[in-house]
C-alpha cells in the first residue's frame, strides 16, 4: 500500500458536480484532491451521456435542415448521413471537453488520482488503481459525486446489439432499420428523435398516460403531436409484459386499455430512467443514510456523517448536470462555513434537446393550482412570429404561469426551436421574483423567438398585441 497523502476535501466522481466542486473548493483555499475511475475527467454526462447525445441530435438537425435546404433557397447533391464522420466528431468534442476538465484540475492545483474511489471511514478514502499500488487518502471531508447509471426492466440484458441502453445507442455502427424506445422521458424522446432522423422507424412507449410526464400537459399534448407528425409511432399508457430477443432483433408484447400488442423492432432502447451509483463506495463504512438507493443529505449537501457530502445523482433530487454542478458548489462552500444560500429546485430548469426542443422552469399550471395559487396563464405560439417563419417553425408556444393576485410569476414552459436557449430567460425571471408586468416591460428584441415571452406575459393580463 502506497503512503497516504492528506488533503482538506476528496472529491470521489469528476462528473459535472464533482469536479466543479473539486474547483470551488479550491478557490476557497482548500488542498483538494479528486478520484475518477474512469481514463478521462467528465463523469457520465460528458462521455456517454448529455455531449455525446446532444452532438447526435445536433448531427439530426444539420440533416434534416440540408435535406431540406431547397426551401431556403439552397440546393446541394443528395444528402446522406456519414455515420463514421458523425462518431468522429461526437468523440472530437468529448476529447476537447474532457482535456478541458484536466486544465480546469491542473490551472486550480488539484490533484488527480486514478482509480476506484472507497471510503474507509470518516476521514479516509482508499484509491484502487486498474494497475499499481492502492493509496490511502487522509482527508478532512468528502464529497461524494459518483453519479448515476441506466435502469433496466427487470430480466433485461443489455446485448450491445438488440437490447441497449443509451450508452450503446450512442455507438452503433449503422442505423438501425427499426427501433423501440422504452420510456418517453427526455432520454427516449431525445434518442427518438435522432433515429427517426436518421431513417430508422421508431416506436416510443411510455407506460404513463403523456410523453415528458415532468413537464406541463399542454406541452406534452403539443409534443404528442409532433412527435407522430415526425412519423414516430407513439404509444402513450402501454406497459411492456415481455421483451423476447429473437434472431433478427427484438419483440416486446405490451398491454393498454386498447387491448394487447407484440412490437418488432431490430433494437430495442431502455430509457426508463436511472439509479443512483452508490454501490461499493464505502458506505456501510460510515454513518451515512440511504433513502430508496438515494444519499440522505441536508439543504448544505451534507450527509447524516457529517464530514461527509453528496450531491447529483446519488441524491433525491432531480438528475440533471447543471443541477449536480450547484450542488457541488453548495456543498465546497459549506464545508468552509460559508452558509451558502440553498438551492430552490422549483427553479431548476428542465430541458429535452429533441425536435421540436422542450424546456421548462418553474412550477407547472397543475402544481402551482395545487400550491393553492390563484393561477393565471399567457400563451403565444412561435410560427407566427417573423423568426418563427423565418425558421420555417411548424408547431410550438411559450406558457407562462402566473399568480393572479400579486402578479408573481411561477413558471415558464416552451416548445419549439431553440427552447433550450430561451428558457434561461425565464429562470433569470423566477430567481428575481420578477412579476408577469416585468417580463413583458422588458424589450425584446425584433426579430427574435424571444419575442414569444413578452407576448405571453402581455397574453397573461389580456393585452395581447399580436394574438
Amino acid at each position: 500500500m502506497a503512503d497516504s497523502q492528506s488533503f482538506d476535501v476528496t472529491v470521489i466522481g469528476s462528473g459535472p458536480g464533482g469536479y466543479v466542486a473539486a474547483i470551488r473548493a479550491a478557490q476557497l483555499g482548500l488542498k483538494v484532491a479528486i478520484v475518477e475511475k474512469d481514463a478521462a475527467l467528465g463523469g457520465t454526462c460528458l462521455h456517454v451521456g448529455c455531449i455525446p447525445t446532444k452532438a447526435l441530435l445536433h448531427t439530426a438537425d444539420v440533416l434534416e435542415t440540408a435535406r431540406d435546404g431547397a426551401r431556403f433557397g439552397v440546393k446541394a447533391g443528395e444528402v446522406t448521413l456519414d455515420l463514421p464522420a458523425m462518431h468522429k466528431y461526437r468523440t472530437d468534442v468529448i476529447r476537447r471537453q474532457a482535456q478541458g476538465v484536466q486544465y480546469l484540475m491542473k490551472k486550480n492545483n488539484i490533484t488527480v488520482l486514478a482509480g476506484h474511489g472507497r471510503l474507509k471511514g470518516p476521514g479516509k478514502v482508499e484509491v484502487k488503481p486498474a494497475t499499481g499500488a492502492v493509496q490511502t487518502l487522509a482527508t478532512k471531508n468528502v464529497i461524494l459525486a459518483t453519479g448515476s447509471a441506466a435502469k433496466l426492466l427487470p430480466g433485461l440484458k443489455v446485448d450491445g446489439k438488440r437490447i441497449l441502453t443509451s450508452t450503446e445507442s450512442l455507438l452503433l455502427e449503422r442505423v438501425p432499420k427499426s427501433m423501440i424506445v422504452l420510456g418517453a422521458g427526455a432520454v427516449g424522446v431525445e434518442f427518438a428523435s435522432i433515429y427517426v432522423r436518421f431513417g430508422a422507424q421508431v416506436t416510443l412507449v411510455e407506460m404513463l398516460p403523456r410523453v415528458l410526464p415532468i413537464e406541463d400537459e399542454e406541452i406534452s399534448a403539443e409534443m404528442l403531436k409532433a412527435l407522430k407528425k415526425r412519423g414516430i409511432d407513439v404509444r402513450v399508457g402501454t406497459k411492456v409484459e415481455e421483451v423476447k430477443p429473437v434472431e433478427k432483433g427484438v419483440e416486446v408484447k405490451v398491454s393498454s386499455d386498447k387491448g394487447s400488442d407484440t412490437l418488432k423492432g431490430e433494437t430495442l432502447l431502455c430509457a426508463v430512467g436511472r439509479r443512483p451509483v452508490t454501490e461499493d463506495v464505502g458506505l456501510d463504512t460510515t454513518r451515512v443514510q440511504l433513502d430508496r438507493g438515494f444519499v440522505k443529505v441536508d439543504a448544505m449537501m451534507r450527509s447524516t456523517e457529517p464530514t461527509i457530502y453528496a450531491i447529483g445523482d446519488i441524491v433525491p433530487t432531480p438528475m440533471l448536470a447543471h443541477l449536480a454542478s450547484h450542488e457541488g458548489m453548495v456543498a465546497a462552500e459549506a464545508i468552509v462555513g460559508r452558509n451558502p444560500h440553498p438551492i430552490n429546485y422549483d427553479h431548476v430548469p428542465n430541458a429535452t434537446y429533441s425536435d421540436p426542443e422542450v424546456a421548462s422552469v418553474g412550477l407547472t399550471e397543475a402544481a402551482a393550482k395545487a400550491r393553492g395559487h390563484k393561477v393565471k396563464v399567457g400563451k403565444f405560439p412561435i410560427p407566427p412570429l417573423g423568426k418563427g417563419r423565418i425558421l420555417n417553425a411548424q408547431e410550438g408556444f411559450v406558457k407562462l404561469v402566473g399568480d393572479e393576485r400579486y402578479d408573481e410569476l411561477l413558471g415558464v414552459h416552451i416548445l419549439g426551436p431553440h427552447a433550450t436557449e430561451l428558457i434561461a430567460e425565464g429562470g433569470t425571471a423566477l430567481q428575481l421574483e420578477s412579476t408577469v408586468e416585468a417580463l413583458h416591460e422588458a424589450i425584446h428584441a425584433h426579430p427574435t423567438l424571444s419575442e414569444a415571452m413578452g407576448e405571453a406575459a402581455l397574453a397573461l393580463h389580456g393585452r395581447g398585441i399580436h394574438l
